[in-house]
């Protein structure tokens, strides 16, 4: 198995934290995202290549085998249990703490002899199997996206998923994908997918758990005489009546037309308006006058 350098993928020093890996990583995800580099073979290539080094050296127990071991790192356990029974059982230990950088090769010839070729190829050594690697990808959403379930195709180590995402999906979920990962070491089960959702509200709505909302502006004489206006909601188009003398800052609360609920078919929470009161600009003199009658009134 040729080595990996996983810390070159992702274009870090070896001494980088976990928050920079995990920046890069990002970073590099969004430039070679298959969505966006859709006939693009190398694109692809290198999604897969950071998605690995981003699951390896994402996880601080990974990334010590990794950096001890080397490509051998998911049989690392396996070695130093073997080395401990074997200075139990009276054998040969080394005295000194291994580097893969020194001892790459004693660390093959040992996996091989003893778990057999990672590939399992069935030729000599131990079929023991080993579940694969976990990955972990994310996807960027926007808030209609994230309104309606819809499915999505992802390519993820060279194979084509289709995904079903539920309505309310928030941002910063990871869902699950099971089989999906790695595949298995010696007919061992596959790892699994690992998704994370990022949604960016790109609407004029905010968004807070299953409620949303949003300022209407209304003008003075309807806030004063009342009327009626249409809104737009993520669901369509809904007519409110505006009472008289409605102030500037009054909020009415228009029951289930929020967003949906996560997994919970037809329920939606609420969606929260705040009225702005607009005075009127550029007014004629005749309008000034009547203003001024008015305010002569008092």
């Amino acid at each position: 198995m040729e080595f990996v350098d996983y810390y070159k993928i992702l274009g870090v020093d070896k001494s980088a934290s976990t928050e920079a890996i995990k920046k890069a990583y990002r970073k590099l995800a969004r430039q070679h995202h298959p969505d966006l580099n859709p006939n693009n073979k190398e694109a692809h290539k290198k999604f897969q290549e950071l998605n690995e080094a981003n699951e390896v050296l994402s996880d601080p127990e990974t990334r010590k085998k990794y950096d001890k071991y080397g490509k051998d790192w998911k049989h690392g356990a396996e070695y130093e249990k073997a080395q401990q029974e074997q200075a139990q059982s009276g054998g040969r230990q080394r005295s000194q703490a291994f580097d893969n950088t020194e001892y790459g090769e004693d660390f093959s010839d040992f996996f091989k002899s003893m778990f057999g070729d990672a590939a399992g190829d069935g030729r000599g050594g131990s079929r023991t199997k080993y579940r694969g690697q976990d990955f972990n990808a994310e996807l960027h959403l926007n808030l209609i996206n994230a309104y309606t379930t819809h499915q999505q195709t992802l390519t993820v180590n060279g194979k084509n998923i289709r995904i079903t995402i539920p309505a309310g999906i928030e941002n910063g979920q990871t869902i699950k994908i099971a089989g999906h990962g790695g595949q298995g070491i010696n007919g061992g089960p596959n790892g699994d997918l690992y998704i994370t959702f990022f949604i960016s509200h790109d609407t004029k709505f905010k968004r807070e758990g299953a409620n949303l909302f949003t300022n209407v502006d209304i003008d003075l004489y309807t806030a004063v005489l009342g009327g009626e206006l249409t809104i737009d909601t993520l669901g369509g188009k809904v007519k409110l009546k505006v009472a008289p003398e409605t102030q500037t800052g009054t909020k009415i609360k228009l029951k289930g037309k929020g967003f949906p609920v996560y997994k919970s078919e037809g329920q939606f929470g609420d969606l929260v308006i705040t009225y702005s009161v607009k005075i009127p600009t550029n007014l004629t003199e005749k309008q000034k006058a009547l203003f001024q009658e008015l305010a002569n009134l008092k």
